[in-house]
């Protein structure tokens, strides 16, 4: 082979690597593009938790162990270059939903748009409902287990012995890191200023001294009624009763100081029970609210309706018989009680 020969073998080498190169790089960056535009391996997990310090490089590698994506290092390093976000990614829990691409991933830890999970405190809960509530709801630090509702209402900054009353049924957001506490403190805030703004604009005449007692009516509304509708006549009732010296003779109240040794069906003797909740023997509002009222008892509460009924009773379909006077609630509850007419 001559001198000649030998370079453009050398020439036509050199070529073809130069060719095999770019095909290699043109494919490298066909499967690069992919991957950055392709969503993210579908799993059982639905979030991932990055924690605090976590590196580009460990972030990586634990999408990587759950299964959410098998491209290689070298192109989360470049995606994330490319978008300046390496040394930016922020910790928290991040969702995983469907077609979640990795540029949206890194986007979401780079702005720290982490996954919100929802709480639901219900109307008419008692505090003990809202601590087994809380006990089971996920990526929540659970903080309350060795504290007395007293310690918890101290905490709250709350000067009754509990809780009880004083947080708002609403649905609140909370995010990795937060506590139940956290929850708990939200819940009063917003308590705190519903019942300030309901007690400045309450009706006239009410037989209320504080925002607590408002608070404590509202709680007995609460639960004797499950229709809206009938929550201002049923506020209406108590009020005149206040009133009128009458003594309130509330079911619910009579069940709350029972706490424990109610079994579900009040009875005669229940009824004879003397705690500081048995309106069927003491005067007045119990000493503290029996539930967490909602926002729509607490209006009814300070805006009753008005009338003259004096009694009610439930007629078994969700409904109320008010009465105005003893007698024609004595008929009412022969006739829906005693009977079970409907």
């Amino acid at each position: 082979m001559s001198k000649a020969q030998g370079w453009r073998v050398v020439v036509v080498a050199i070529i073809a690597v130069a060719l095999l190169a770019m095909v290699a790089a043109a494919w490298l960056y066909r499967d690069y593009r992919h991957f950055v535009d392709t969503p993210l391996v579908q799993t059982t997990a639905h979030s991932i938790d990055i924690p605090r310090g976590a590196t580009l490089k460990s972030i990586i590698g634990m999408l990587q162990q759950r299964g959410v994506t098998h491209a290689p290092e070298l192109y989360w390093r470049a995606l994330a270059a490319s978008m300046g976000v390496s040394d930016r990614l922020h910790a928290g829990e991040y969702a995983l939903d469907a077609r979640l691409t990795p540029s949206r991933l890194l986007s979401r830890m780079a702005e720290g748009r982490v996954l919100q999970r929802m709480f639901t405190l219900v109307d008419g809960w008692t505090f003990a409902q809202v601590r087994a509530a809380l006990a089971q709801a996920p990526k929540l630090r659970h903080t309350l287990q060795n504290l007395s509702d007293a310690q918890v209402a101290h905490a709250l900054g709350i000067s009754a012995a509990n809780p009880e009353g004083w947080l708002l049924p609403q649905t609140y957001a909370y995010v990795l890191g937060d506590s139940d506490m956290d929850v708990l403190r939200r819940a009063h805030a917003a308590m705190q200023r519903t019942l300030a703004a309901d007690w400045a604009a309450r009706a006239p005449g009410l037989p209320l001294r504080t925002p607590y007692q408002a608070l404590i009516l509202a709680s007995i509304v609460e639960k004797e009624s499950a229709l809206a509708s009938e929550r201002p006549r049923i506020a209406g009732v108590f009020v005149r009763r206040l009133q009128m010296g009458m003594k309130l003779q509330t079911d619910p109240s009579v069940i709350y100081g029972l706490g424990a040794s109610y079994h579900g069906q009040i009875t005669y003797k229940d009824l004879q029970s003397d705690t500081a909740y048995n309106t069927y023997m003491h005067f007045g509002l119990p000493p503290t609210p029996i539930c967490m009222p909602g926002a729509p008892a607490l209006q009814a509460a300070l805006h009753p309706a008005p009338g003259k009924a004096l009694y009610f009773v439930a007629r078994g379909n969700g409904t109320h018989q008010f009465s105005d006077t003893l007698q024609e609630q004595n008929a009412a509850v022969d006739k829906y009680i005693l009977h079970r007419q409907p």
